[in-house]
């Protein structure tokens, strides 16, 4: 157990988790603008966003060469490269870091694609937990049409055909979202994440989001201090 992880930061991490088209990514960014006016010390991460590791991402998906560890073991380079570089150091000056998307998106759907639960759990062992985690649990037909409809093709993994669950690459899409969702429902007490219903108005979201962010941090203490 690394001892670091239990030390307390001045820092505070927000992670946002849920199905492609759940609208967490909207929530965030709304959450986002609404403490930077506030003028508080915000940063904001999202997944699969590392420099370092994208072109051999890249190349592996479009050559289709990638096993599920290989791909599970690229996007935790990804992420391991943003929480040192990023992540803890922000937290360590004092921001409220903003994640769409934490480890929680590895564990569902690398598990999905046959990685073990377990191991997946030690390969992200460096990373602290989020103290606020929140899951936008959105039914699958509505997620589904949120991505189906401004979308007119599917990339070959973001559909899960590596997975061979259907020839047809909307079936197989939807077939892998509905595993991928299954794993998020099984990870809500371990990893006591706050669930947000996906399915309401934008605005209602907003409004619990902004709320539990308010109950949960002490935020006058995230304000950027005026120079004397």
């Amino acid at each position: 157990m690394n001892r670091h992880l239990d030390e307390e930061l001045p820092g505070k991490l927000i992670a946002v988790e849920g199905l492609d088209g759940s609208g967490k990514s909207t929530q965030i960014y709304l959450l986002k603008r609404w403490l930077e006016m506030r003028g508080l010390k915000v940063f904001f991460t999202e997944w699969n966003s590392s420099v370092i590791v994208k072109k051999a991402t890249s190349k592996g998906k479009k050559r289709q060469l990638l096993t599920p560890t290989t791909f599970s073991l690229i996007h935790c380079t990804d992420f391991a490269d943003r929480y040192e570089q990023q992540i803890l150091p922000l937290l360590k000056a004092g921001y409220l870091v903003l994640c769409d998307r934490y480890i929680y998106t590895a564990f569902a759907r690398d598990a999905v694609r046959g990685c073990s639960r377990a191991w997946l759990r030690r390969l992200y062992g460096f990373a602290r937990h989020p103290n606020l985690a929140l899951f936008f649990n959105t039914p699958l037909p509505v997620a589904l049409g949120r991505i189906l409809s401004g979308r007119p093709q599917l990339k070959y993994h973001e559909a899960g055909m590596d997975l061979s669950l259907s020839s047809d690459p909307y079936e197989s899409f939807r077939l892998f979202q509905e595993r991928i969702y299954r794993e998020y429902l099984s990870m809500t007490d371990e990893f006591s994440f706050v669930t947000i219903d996906g399915a309401a108005a934008i605005e209602a979201q907003q409004e619990q989001v902004r709320e539990l962010v308010t109950e949960a941090f002490d935020l006058p203490r995230f304000r950027w201090r005026a120079v004397r």
